[in-house]
């Protein structure tokens, strides 16, 4: 049988769509209805809906986004790292050494530049307790290591704020880049799209960093977040199950509100305490759970739940080596130890030693600030290199 041109071109077509149903069908029978399995190659559209980000936040009229742990200016067209410093009120150079670029350097439409310390807030915004704590305790360590008879550094002259309110969304994490790395290798790392990273810090189209410079990590957007109730894309929402007539309601047994409350007695944990803990090279400086674990360049210590005023104790014996305090005045204090270590206490209050002064260990030294929640952050260093402080506790 000898077919037309047309007819040849149907015949085609109609074995093409059906390569595509038989393509799209699983073994099991089931439809791959977006082809997600086709050929069993590995295309997957899953990993792309889990890496979709959020839009980086507006800044306010001067360029600035603040966090509770920061803040950061996005710079306009044309934008030197002085004219930055100019409009948000902060000193040129110490804004460029921070970010390690130059001062006359002309910037990105959108880049994005880490303040080294907070500048005021517009007027009405809401205060927060939170600080950047890693930061402030690493300056604090470097003025204590840098002689043994130095004194402490004097607390900031200038005026500060109260934190405001975070954008909306959860606080991102900031990266600062190591010798090295590159945006895909960053990217990589947080398991987020290199284009998104790039949008979020106004990165040129190279996708060129700079070592020492800091990078917002995009955080994903509502759909992306993973939880009992996420799809795989393409299968849609699980509908939930109506009310019905037909089956009734459990029989709720509830209880009268002034009905007494059996209260188990207070377990005794020192009573439960292994010998091997009695044994770690240091001790808990308040007993609590870890509400942040320690993660090398992202949080340098861990943050320990306790309740206001509990008492703060010394990991180890040893020397107070600084105290000092962070721009909103809240002190820190950190004790050299003969093994070389160091300890740093934060988001304290109520100091009891001063500089020079030998504590014991287990000795109190000040005592939880107030705030909601309550903790201490204790971080553990090896001169100038922060070290897991559970290696030590444990």
């Amino acid at each position: 049988m000898t077919l037309s041109l047309p007819a040849r071109l149907r015949h085609a077509l109609l074995l093409g769509a059906s390569a595509l149903a038989l393509a799209a069908c699983d073994p099991d029978g089931s439809f791959d209805g977006d082809l997600r399995n086709f050929g069993r190659i590995g295309f997957d559209t899953s990993d792309a809906a889990r890496q979709a980000t959020a839009a980086r936040p507006q800044p306010d009229a001067r360029g600035i986004i603040s966090y509770p742990n920061y803040q950061v200016a996005v710079a306009n067209r044309g934008d030197t790292v002085g004219a930055v410093a100019t409009r948000i009120g902060i000193d040129a150079t110490e804004l460029a050494r921070y970010n390690a670029v130059a001062v006359d350097a002309t910037l990105n439409q959108g880049e994005v530049l880490a303040l080294p310390r907070r500048v005021a807030e517009p007027a009405g915004t809401i205060g927060s307790e939170r600080i950047d704590i890693t930061s402030i305790a690493s300056n604090a360590i470097d003025r204590a290591s840098g002689s043994q008879g130095a004194t402490a550094a004097p607390a900031p002259t200038a005026p500060t704020t109260t934190a405001p309110s975070s954008p909306a969304g959860p606080e991102p994490l900031r990266h600062k880049v190591a010798r090295g790395e590159t945006a895909y290798s960053i990217a990589r790392f947080y398991n987020v799209n290199v284009r998104a990273l790039a949008d979020w810090n106004g990165l040129p189209s190279d996708l060129s960093v700079r070592e020492g410079q800091f990078l917002l990590i995009p955080v994903a957007s509502g759909g992306a977040q993973g939880g009992s109730g996420t799809t795989t894309p393409g299968q849609g929402s699980p509908t939930p199950v109506p009310p019905s007539a037909a089956q009734p309601l459990p029989d709720e047994k509830t209880a009268a509100a002034n009905a007494p409350v059996n209260k188990p007695a207070s377990p005794d944990l020192g009573a439960s305490r292994t010998a091997a803990s009695g044994s770690a090279k240091m001790q808990m400086p308040v007993e609590g759970a870890i509400i942040r674990p320690y993660v090398k360049k992202k949080n340098d210590g861990v943050d320990i739940a306790a309740a206001p005023g509990t008492a703060v104790k010394a990991a180890d014996a040893g020397t107070v080596a600084a105290i000092t305090k962070d721009t909103e005045q809240v002190p820190i204090l950190v004790l050299r130890h003969s093994n070389g270590l160091l300890t740093v206490y934060a988001n304290i209050d109520g100091i009891s030693v001063k500089k020079g002064d030998s504590v014991k260990r287990g000795q109190s030294i000040a005592k939880v600030r107030a705030g909601e929640p309550g903790f201490v952050h204790f971080e553990v260093r090896n001169g100038f290199e922060s070290v897991d402080p559970m290696s030590y506790l444990q």
